[in-house]
């Protein structure tokens, strides 16, 4: 049986574990011990090591057959070279600032299968836009992805279902997205639209910098992701942020320095948290127009789902932790075999994979809706 270890027990790490272990012996391991208890019942055994400690991350996954990166971004990019320069095949979802394609050629040297940002968006969007870009010339992709709690309370109408710092890198990073064959960067939040969705009602929407690597494997003119919000959210984010309360940037308060993000995670994330018993949802919508066959079509693809009471799993660990499964599950079987460091796209586009992928969701409760319309020239 294959062996499996698994970086992070936070919400989506903890769900990919549990899923995993179904199948495969799985260690999962974490500074925190908070999900140690869940994981066991579950078949996982978890493991408590510092991992950002130099060298720990090696030192740990050594006798493994696969590892699944469920850690911070900010962590992300090391723990990705770390694992490929140890001749270890891995799966990440931590959405790392730094361009993972740079180690491609690690990658390859060491024989290594990387898979990353393999989520639901970055991840899914990817993957289902691989697929397609196979079986069709391709002119236009939009994504509208958000993670939100079922609830809405005052006043933040939001939940961080994933690293909170990672959410305000959504909030901050300048977002890239292509037009007219030209890569076009504005400020995140930016481009405000309403869009309105059957079970939820209205959202808004903004520019985020969720296309990444479509930015370079994919030639395809017209690209954008955008993420959706409860209204109102764009219009405090954008007071907050502009009075610096993200800002990575010393300040001196009292004779001493802090960073103004430091303040602002000790105080707004505790009120981010999703509290037990409390459920969220992931609505994503996927638009893609081009020509195939001859016909000018379009592909509409519809995500809509909630927090599992049964089993006390949230939907964001449910869309982006059971995606992240999915491919492992390719590896681990032998159907994807690229050397190399791949985004979702490339796992798309070879033969049997998507449909692998939205089995394997549908198997767990994860349904894509997709609607074909032929249109008019």
């Amino acid at each position: 049986m294959s062996k499996i270890i698994v970086l992070g027990t936070g919400l989506v790490g903890s769900a990919i574990a549990i899923d995993l272990a179904k199948q495969y012996e799985t260690t999962a391991i974490d500074i925190n011990t908070e999900a140690f208890p869940r994981l066991k019942e579950n078949g996982v055994s978890p493991r408590q090591a510092d991992l950002s400690v130099p060298g720990e991350i090696t030192d740990q996954v050594s006798d493994f057959d696969l590892v699944i990166g469920a850690l911070p971004g900010f962590m992300g990019f090391q723990a990705l070279k770390d694992i490929v320069s140890a001749g270890i095949n891995m799966v990440d979802i931590s959405f790392m600032p730094e361009d993972f394609l740079q180690l491609d050629e690690l990658a390859r040297k060491q024989g290594v299968s990387a898979v990353v940002d393999c989520g639901v968006a970055p991840g899914m969007g990817n993957l289902i836009l691989g697929h397609h870009s196979k079986q069709m010339k391709v002119d236009s992709f939009r994504c509208y992805v958000g993670g939100l709690p079922l609830v809405r309370e005052w006043p933040y109408e939001y939940k961080a279902v994933f690293s909170p710092i990672d959410v305000i890198e959504e909030y901050t990073r300048p977002a890239r997205y292509i037009e007219n064959s030209h890569i076009i960067t504005r400020e995140a939040l930016s481009d405000l639209e309403l869009m309105d969705f059957p079970t939820i009602g209205t959202l808004e929407a903004w520019n985020s910098d969720g296309l990444r690597s479509l930015l370079s494997t994919m030639d395809i003119p017209n690209m954008l992701e955008k993420t959706l919000r409860y209204p109102g959210t764009t219009e405090y984010i954008k007071v907050l942020r502009e009075t610096g309360v993200f800002s990575y940037d010393e300040i001196t308060l009292d004779g001493k320095k802090i960073r103004p993000i430091d303040f602002t995670s000790k105080i707004l994330f505790p009120k981010w948290k999703l509290q037990e018993g409390e459920g969220d949802l992931t609505v994503m919508k996927i638009i893609i127009i081009g020509v195939e066959k001859s016909e000018k079509v379009e592909y509409t693809y519809e995500l809509y789902d909630e927090y599992d009471l049964e089993t006390d799993t949230i939907s964001m660990a449910r869309t982006t932790g059971y995606t992240c499964t999915a491919v492992a599950d390719l590896l681990l079987k032998g159907k994807f075999n690229r050397k190399g460091v791949s985004p979702p796209e490339y796992v798309g586009q070879e033969p049997g994979n998507f449909s692998h992928v939205i089995d394997y969701l549908r198997d767990r409760g994860v349904y894509y809706q997709v609607e074909k319309k032929i249109l008019e020239d």
